[in-house]
């Protein structure tokens, strides 16, 4: 039962992401716009995300597990869940750069407050390359908002 738990928590996270990418393209917007000497390729996105988005399933499931739907802690899981599903239609699909960091910026504090209240070791670690992408995505958004 477990495991079938696991999987619906990585499928809704990894499912709902994939849908708003494939959904909200990036295209030629994003391609004319001037960014930073830091800026990867475009092909690291994908794969990065996809391993973001399993721990974050991964760490959903354990705070469910461990703490229950009620506990502060989900709340937390949850409210970050809808930031990041936000930020990608504020900044891909409405070409809002200002508004986009604002979000991403949100989200990287509400991922910061449940790795600082999260019970579970294993949900902590989870969040923990999650932070530091987020950390270099915020630079990246803030960097383009600067350079455009």
């Amino acid at each position: 039962m477990q495991v079938i738990f696991l999987a619906i928590f990585v499928s809704v996270v990894v499912g709902v992401g994939f849908a708003i990418g494939l959904t909200v393209r990036p295209g030629d917007w994003y391609q004319s716009l001037d960014k930073p000497f830091f800026t990867p390729p475009s092909w690291v996105f994908g794969p990065v995300w996809t391993v973001v988005y399993i721990l974050i399933g991964v760490a959903g499931w354990r705070v469910a597990l461990t703490e229950g739907f009620r506990a502060k802690s989900f709340g937390i899981w949850a409210a970050q869940m809808l930031l990041n599903w936000l930020w990608t239609p504020v900044f891909f699909g409405a070409h809002l750069v200002a508004p986009g960091l604002a979000v991403i910026l949100a989200l990287l504090v509400v991922v910061m407050m449940f790795m600082a209240i999260v019970v579970d070791r294993v949900a902590f670690w989870c969040f923990a390359p999650y932070a530091v992408w987020l950390a270099y995505a915020s630079a990246l958004n803030g960097a383009i908002l600067i350079l455009n």
